[in-house]
């Protein structure tokens, strides 16, 4: 008996000093009895990003010409072949084919690079030389 009083007296000095740590972890994890501290340090800035200047508004597109006149221009696109756009001609766009169309125009097959409006497809401007007229 005198044995059994031993563990027994063991057991309860372990359980309470289990109890006492079990109490003090319950309570520091409980987040309702432990207030949440916020720091109140200002953010650490890594990088700042800085807004892109906004392009034009124009779109570059690439080709071979297939037809052109003084009020549009047909291209061919240099990466797909099957790739056509046909492009209106802006009024000072339009006065400077006129001139080019006087010397003999674009033919068919010369390479150009038309920069437009992508909401209106009206083309801006017009970079290629033309060929020799036949």
């Amino acid at each position: 008996m005198n044995r059994s009083f031993a563990i027994l007296a063991g057991c309860a000095a372990t359980l309470a000093a289990m109890s006492t740590v079990g109490v003090s972890r319950a309570s520091a994890q409980d987040p309702i009895l432990t207030p949440i501290i916020v720091s109140e340090a200002a953010p650490i800035v890594v990088k700042t990003l800085t807004p892109k200047p906004k392009p034009t508004g124009l779109v570059k597109f690439q080709g071979y010409i297939v037809h052109a006149n003084i009020a549009q221009v047909t291209v061919r696109s240099r990466d797909n072949q099957m790739a056509l756009q046909t492009f209106s001609l802006d009024q000072t766009v339009s006065i400077k084919m006129q001139k080019i169309v006087d010397n003999g125009g674009y033919q068919f097959g010369d390479k150009v690079t038309v920069y437009y409006d992508p909401n209106s497809h009206v083309a801006r401007k017009i970079k290629g030389k033309p060929s020799r007229p036949l």
